[in-house]
């Protein structure tokens, strides 16, 4: 086996403002793995919350790739993937992720099945996408939501966190007038405080609010289980939920975690999370960050596990440069195409990734 990488842009459509920075663009790396006359892709993409620029990123999967000469077999190669003998615990865990990804492409097109078939599951998952509306004007989210509420959304995600938290509550008001029957998920990105929870949950509820991300800033878990014990909204934790010791910790204190393949390692490390809080009463959300349709694909195949669906990055670009799980219309899916069933735009992308 060989594999090569690539550094692209990835603009925005628009900016997106959360509670603790503003995004417009990001680089993504993609990274190909070759065996016997057939490619496998995965995607990382930097991120300033984890510490990950693309020189990092680069590097990260040059030795990767320097490891993966010694396998015979992409197989062979995912075997140790998921025992730990290759892309060690000293990786970071989106570097881990777009591994796993290439590797379970490659295996699935030389197996000629889709990789939600390899993962157990017959029938190809389809699921309503949440979409995201950033911290903007009233005004502004109004229209979003309309927008996107005629395109067929049925689950909107508005972020919070803004300094006035009155401008959050009006922003939720008018997304609920806007678009009545969609479903809202609110995630202010832990930007607020116990203190403030107890008065501004209940409103939240009478908005309709179905569920809150990440209330709290993380690093204090237990304050989070509290939370959640006596919250009028169900709580979903997420940057306290970056790994499996992380969720042990919070199954069955909270109501659901969100599990980003980027964030634990990948489908094998999102699947053994699933496992862990079946019973507990803690719900499956699957989320992302801002990707192309490759970095998003994997966590397509595991839709049909979740409760709640985040899938939405490769919608907020200006230009997708991969096609295959769809959005548009407010419904992610798989196919049945061998592998992660994604193809790259032919004129965005060279030949020799395709």
């Amino acid at each position: 086996m060989k594999a090569t990488r690539r550094t692209v842009r990835l603009d925005l459509a628009e900016p997106l403002r959360i509670s603790r920075s503003t995004m417009s663009a990001r680089d993504a790396v993609w990274l190909t793995v070759e065996h016997d006359g057939l490619h496998g892709h995965g995607e990382a993409v930097t991120s300033v919350y984890y510490g990950l620029d693309a020189a990092t990123l680069e590097r990260l999967f040059a030795a990767v790739a320097a490891e993966l000469v010694r396998f015979p077999d992409p197989e062979s190669a995912l075997k140790a993937l998921r025992d730990g003998k290759l892309a060690g615990q000293e990786t970071p865990a989106a570097v881990t992720a777009a591994v796993d990804s290439a590797l379970l492409d490659l295996v699935g097109k030389r197996a000629g099945n889709p990789v939600h078939r390899l993962l157990g599951t017959a029938a190809s998952p389809v699921a309503a996408t949440a979409r995201t509306i950033g911290i903007t004007s009233p005004t502004r989210a109004a229209a979003e939501a309309r927008r996107l509420a005629a395109r067929g959304f049925a689950v909107v995600k508005i972020k919070a966190g803004a300094a006035d938290p009155e401008e959050d509550v009006e922003r939720v008001r008018v997304v609920r007038d806007a678009a009545p029957r969609a479903r809202l998920l609110l995630d202010p990105n832990g930007a607020w405080t116990a203190g403030q929870m107890d008065t501004l949950l209940p409103r939240f509820a009478e908005l309709g609010v179905e569920a809150v991300e990440q209330p709290l800033a993380p690093g204090d878990p237990e304050a989070l289980a509290a939370l959640a014990e006596r919250s009028p909204l169900p709580v979903i934790a997420d940057e306290d939920a970056v790994d499996l010791e992380d969720v042990r910790r919070l199954a069955g204190r909270v109501h659901g975690v969100n599990v980003k393949l980027a964030k634990c390692g990948g489908v094998h490390a999102a699947l053994r999370i699933a496992e862990l809080i079946e019973g507990s009463g803690t719900e499956l959300m699957l989320g992302c960050l801002t990707a192309s349709s490759l970095g998003l694909a994997p966590a397509v195949h595991l839709a049909d596990r979740a409760r709640w669906v985040d899938l939405d990055g490769h919608l907020l670009l200006a230009h997708d440069p991969w096609t295959g799980i769809g959005g548009g219309d407010g419904f992610v899916q798989t196919s049945d195409l061998p592998g992660l069933g994604v193809r790259p735009r032919k004129e965005a992308l060279r030949a020799d990734v395709a």
